[in-house]
């Protein structure tokens, strides 16, 4: 069985490190990117399964790289998670209408990530199998 390949993109080395150490105690492929340029190459490159993306973020906003996620023939199955700052509905109305499917505002709870990441690796597998 494959592992499940997780791309965090966020500019802040912190935030990188968090989400890392929150989901490395699985066996998880886990690369970095910081910023929207760099998340786009390695997308391209990698074809992770999930994708943790901060919406502010230098070159390319979280939700620029989204939408050209979600209207990619190659890229538009990799499941994206968003993280962002900011909580206002408008901004989860925005996230949701370039086609995020899961929005957490920060600070979140690393744990309900991970309960998330692992049900998505889950489902990843079921497919696969």
């Amino acid at each position: 069985m494959s592992q499940t390949k997780i791309l965090i993109a966020d500019d802040e080395p912190s935030l990188r490190l968090l989400v890392r150490a929150t989901l490395q105690a699985e066996s998880y492929i886990i690369d970095e990117a910081i910023d929207g340029k760099d998340t786009l190459e390695k997308l391209e490159a990698s074809k992770p399964d999930i994708l943790v993306l901060d919406v502010m973020m230098p070159a390319y906003s979280g939700f620029e790289v989204c939408e050209k996620i979600k209207n990619s023939e190659s890229l538009k199955d990799i499941i994206v998670i968003m993280l962002t700052a900011k909580g206002k509905q408008t901004d989860k109305d925005w996230a949701k209408s370039v086609g995020a499917d899961y929005f957490f505002t920060k600070p979140f709870s690393p744990m309900e990530l991970l309960d998330l990441v692992a049900k998505l690796a889950d489902d990843l597998k079921k497919a696969k199998a």
